[in-house]
This record gives C-alpha cells, sequence and structure tokens, in this order.
C-alpha cells in the first residue's frame, strides 16, 4: 500500500512527523514506519489520520496491485 501521508503533512504548514503522531496518539516510529511503507495501519488510525490532514482515507492511501 502506498500512501500520500508526507505530502499532506506539508501541506498543513509542514506538520511534523512528532505533531502528527501526538495528535493520532501513535510514536513518531509508527508515522516514519507508515510514510516508507514498511507498517499499514489500522483502519482507525487511517481515519484518524485523514481527519486531522484534512483528507479522506482514499487521497492518503492507495493499494499497490503489484505487491
Amino acid at each position: 500500500m502506498k500512501n500520500s501521508i508526507r505530502k499532506y503533512r506539508f501541506l498543513q504548514n509542514e506538520m511534523t512527523q512528532q505533531i502528527l503522531a501526538e495528535k493520532t496518539g501513535v510514536t513518531r516510529q509508527t508515522i516514519i514506519a507508515i510514510e516508507k511503507g514498511s507498517f499499514n495501519p489500522s483502519v482507525k488510525l487511517a481515519l484518524k489520520i485523514a481527519r486531522i490532514l484534512g483528507v479522506s482515507v482514499e487521497q492518503l492511501f492507495t493499494l499497490d496491485l503489484h505487491d
């Protein structure tokens, strides 16, 4: 699964990974892992991230059918 979290963080006044982590209740390391694509968030976490960034889950995450 691919994501655009980094892009939307920067569109939100260059929100840091730490601030996003604090707002979602996870660690910065979790946000890093999600952005790198090495960890797929739960549906609940994906919805939280989308709400905080002001976009839909579909705008943040896309399924890579070749994986």
